[in-house]
């Protein structure tokens, strides 16, 4: 995606620069700071507008779960000849914040009260650049701290309510900030406690010294709703809001969803109807499909005919058997439907498969106690869509009231990209997993990450919010092993830890599901050369699980690592650290949560804790 200031990639945008995210860029030399426009911003500024423009994508069940008609990818500007004219469209930003610091005189204020030259987004201090001689302009930058709620709204820090100016100072009774004088922000020594905001006029002194404490905001200013992603998008709130850095990372959070392209919604018959696609299904009366479709066989749709290799009564049935099939898709949990794809034998299809394609690996005696099913995924296809963010702390809910929305009005449409490639399924012994997650020392154990995500759920969303679905012992075995394979792979078959990605399935009840897929689904050659899924052939795959268990089973943070010393409280984990199972957070669907490695390997004292503590003793 291109803007005048510089480019971002696709799947970027549908993730860490997505609508409503702090984007930093770089303007002739200066620095610009900026918050990425909503999608009514998209239909204007990068024409044509919704599901008419041509960079668009689809995917069934993910469509009827999120309740649009399809997906946008984040648009990118034409190549042009050298005769043509350029391509003129672009994404915008709008400027946030707007509050600027000249690193040289410590001045704060307004972008308005700092010099600009027409048509560039770049601001300088005209003092300082006087001083230097007209050498180079002394550039501004944006200023370190702004202020966000956990509703999604983000403004600007409040200057002057932090420095307290007295009561004559002539600062403190204008009503217009475009015209403020400016403030001091100096650094006298290291730390918070260290950085002074002063006023140049009352004298009025105060350091930054706790502005990251929650106690200090609760009598501040509340929140003004302030949306300036979105055009005139302001909302009421009144909530507490605080202060954050511009660049932390808790600042913006993407809600994202996903789907594989699983049969029989992964072959080619939508892909050769196209657009056509919409036209066929929508008829008022489908008993007429097949001399519809007979009289555009005569001209239009006769290549589509072709390629299917179908007639139009035949071709008429298949849509007639994809409708049906629609109105009994579940969309609560998509991912039942693919762990059945997964573990049931490949059905055969008249049409051709051309986004999911699996072979099933024997699984080897070494691993047969633990594992019951091995699967190579040759070929897969992946759609990430964007829905809305949350500020402050990760996505709990997708469907609370503090996910903020990516445009003022619901659309038909949403951002997303999709990615192809390639990984390695692994489904566990249902058998053994039973009697495993039943002892008593597993449930206490995943029971005790389970209450504290629990309470900090009640305390973030109240008594009366939804329950978040329960962690078991299972999701955290699953999880945990995910990320020991993960990190074994990246060390036989070459593919950076970024590039591997997790997918968990485990559910219980009428859903009984317990594996997991390790792939790469990467938008850039790294998810299609193949080196993924040959692991998972039946003479590689046994080593890499064992030498994956092996690597674990010690950490160098041992002894404190396994005696859960070393985790972050609010990850609910268990005796996970940087040196044995955390992964990077692009890899980790749950940002490194839910983590427990004793529950693979056990906790040293033999207690047969870890699900594959006789391998260990195997091996």
């Amino acid at each position: 995606m291109k803007n005048e200031l510089q480019e971002l990639r696709r799947s970027a945008v549908v993730s860490t620069f997505g609508p409503g995210s702090v984007v930093d860029f770089r303007a002739g030399g200066g620095a610009v700071s900026g918050i990425a426009a909503g999608l009514e911003e998209w239909d204007r500024s990068f024409p044509p507008a919704g599901l008419a423009h041509p960079q668009v994508i689809r995917e069934t069940r993910l469509q009827k779960k999120l309740g649009v008609k399809g997906f946008r990818t984040p648009p990118v500007t034409l190549e042009r000849g050298k005769d043509d004219d350029p391509d003129t469209r672009r994404l915008v930003a709008v400027r946030f914040p707007k509050w600027l610091q000249c690193p040289s005189c410590d001045i704060i204020k307004p972008e308005r009260r700092w010099k600009n030259d027409p048509g560039k987004a770049y601001r300088y201090c005209p003092t300082c650049t006087e001083k230097a001689h007209g050498d180079s302009k002394v550039f501004v930058i944006p200023v370190r701290f702004v202020m966000a709620c956990k509703h999604g709204h983000v403004d600007e820090f409040p200057w002057d309510w932090w420095v307290g100016h007295k009561p004559e100072c002539p600062v403190a009774k204008r009503e217009n900030t475009d015209r403020h004088p400016g403030l001091f922000l100096r650094s006298e020594r290291p730390g918070l406690a260290g950085l002074i905001l002063s006023c140049p006029k009352c004298g009025a002194r105060r350091s930054m010294d706790g502005v990251f404490s929650k106690k200090t905001w609760e009598r501040a200013p509340k929140c003004r709703g302030h949306r300036p992603w979105l055009a005139d998008g302001n909302e009421s709130c009144g909530k507490e809001q605080y202060a954050v850095q511009r660049g932390a990372s808790n600042l913006y959070f993407a809600v994202t969803e996903s789907a594989l392209s699983i049969p029989p919604w992964s072959d080619s018959l939508q892909e050769a109807l196209g657009n056509w696609w919409s036209t066929l299904i929508n008829l008022d009366d489908h008993s007429e499909l097949a001399s519809f479709i007979g009289t555009l066989a005569k001209g239009e749709l006769k290549s589509a005919l072709d390629e299917l290799e179908m007639s139009p009564a035949e071709l008429a049935e298949a849509i007639r058997a994809r409708l049906t099939s629609y109105g009994q898709l579940q969309t609560d949990d998509l991912r039942p439907a693919e762990y059945r794809q997964f573990v049931m034998e490949p059905s055969r299809s008249r049409t051709l498969e051309i986004d999911f394609e699996t072979r099933r690996e024997a699984v080897a005696a070494e691993i047969a106690p633990w594992i019951f099913r091995v699967v190579r995924v040759v070929r897969l296809r992946e759609v990430r869509a964007i829905k809305g963010f949350t500020r402050i702390n990760p996505p709990g809910d997708p469907d609370s009231p503090e996910v903020a929305r990516l445009s003022k009005e619901p659309l038909e449409w949403l951002p997303a990209i999709e990615v192809r490639g390639e990984g390695i399924f692994l489904a566990l012994n249902e058998e053994r997993l039973l009697s495993w997650e039943n002892r008593p020392d597993v449930v206490a154990r995943v029971s005790e990450c389970e209450a504290r995500h629990q309470a900090d759920w009640k305390e973030r969303y109240g008594e009366d919010a939804k329950r978040p679905q329960a962690i078991t012992p299972r999701y955290m075995l699953c999880h945990t092993l995910a990320h020991a394979l993960m990190r074994q792979l990246t060390l036989e078959c070459g593919y950076s830890s970024a590039s591997l990605q997790e997918r968990i399935y485990a559910g219980t009840g009428e859903e009984q599901m317990a594996g997991l897929l390790i792939y790469t689904a990467t938008p850039d050659s790294d998810g299609t050369l193949g080196g993924l899924e040959r692991q998972g052939r039946a003479e590689r795959i046994a080593g890499i699980l064992q030498r994956a268990i092996d690597a674990i089973e010690w950490c160098s943070s041992d002894p404190l690592c396994i005696t859960d010393m070393m985790g972050a409280e609010n990850s609910y984990s268990h005796s996970v650290c940087h040196a044995c199972c955390l992964a990077p957070e692009t890899s980790c669907e749950a940002f490194n949560s839910f983590l427990d490695r004793a529950l693979l390997t056990g906790d040293g004292t033999g207690s047969g804790l870890g699900y594959f503590e006789e391998m260990l003793r195997i091996s």
